[in-house]
């Protein structure tokens, strides 16, 4: 039996269902039912030449979580700028960090209008979505501060996202445009698939697809993402390894990442 999504935005836009999509196959992925047969396929095709995908998928969540525990709960963050979202799961990050500081303040960055239509029919709670190319921190900067206050530090967060804009340079060059407009302070949630032959293999397959194509990044090109930011231990590296929980980092190597602080 399949999924079908339990929410049907009415909205009238085009949700291509016979299409697979980047952020419902992700919802695929990780066990959600916000996606359709062709998300569902793509996903199964996926684990099967490339097995780890769930468990990236899966650690990838998890690090959001930690993350997100650990700036508002050890470090007093309580406000978060969220690029390329994708679809609304469980923890998400305006529930992770409410959960420590209700007054914590979000805003969810997206332009995919299959994800705005789900966000709009599955976000009751309070955070504000922004409806805007990523490419484009200069609108996206000035929407963010109707609700958050530039003034003050703010948690820039790219998680599994900058892959996707596919000329290593110009995502360097775009993640220092976003810090660089930030309050001293800010810190920066980055990860990202480490390229490798079967990491750059998977995603060729995965873009054959239709969807929107990811390109892994280099170590090089992710610490050149935090050029000027302090990135301290355990630094950049797997992401399990970062402050992993009782059940231990597991066993992905491949999606790496960091926190990186903005000096103040």
């Amino acid at each position: 039996m399949t999924n079908t999504p339990d929410h049907q935005p009415n909205l009238e836009i085009d949700l291509q269902p016979h299409k697979p999509h980047s952020a419902r196959f992700w919802n695929a992925l990780l066990g959600g039912k916000d996606n359709y047969p062709a998300d569902q396929e793509l996903a199964e095709k996926m684990k099967t030449e490339f097995p780890d995908a769930v468990n990236l998928a899966v650690s990838t969540r998890a690090f959001l979580k930690r993350s997100v525990t650990h700036l508002v709960a050890e470090d007093g963050y309580r406000q978060f700028l969220d690029i390329g979202t994708g679809l609304p799961t469980a923890d998400n990050t305006h529930e992770v960090a409410q959960r420590t500081a209700p007054d914590a303040r979000i805003v969810y960055v997206d332009n995919d209008p299959i994800v705005l239509a789900h966000a709009r029919a599955l976000l009751t709670s309070t955070p504000d979505y922004i409806d805007a190319d990523l490419n484009r921190p200069d609108i996206i900067v000035t929407e963010a501060a109707r609700t958050l206050d530039l003034d003050q530090p703010v948690v820039l967060m790219f998680m599994s996202v900058i892959g996707h804009v596919t000329d290593p340079d110009k995502a360097v060059r775009l993640v220092q445009d976003y810090t660089s407009r930030l309050a001293p302070g800010s810190a920066l949630v980055l990860c990202t698939t480490l390229a490798s032959p079967d990491i750059d293999a998977a995603n060729r397959s995965y873009a054959d697809s239709g969807t929107q194509p990811y390109v892994a990044s280099t170590a090089e090109t992710m610490l050149a993402m935090a050029n000027g930011l302090t990135i301290p231990d355990p630094g950049l590296g797997p992401i399990n390894r970062w402050h992993p929980g009782p059940a231990g980092p597991g066993n992905d190597t491949r999606q790496w990442g960091y926190i990186a602080y903005k000096p103040a």
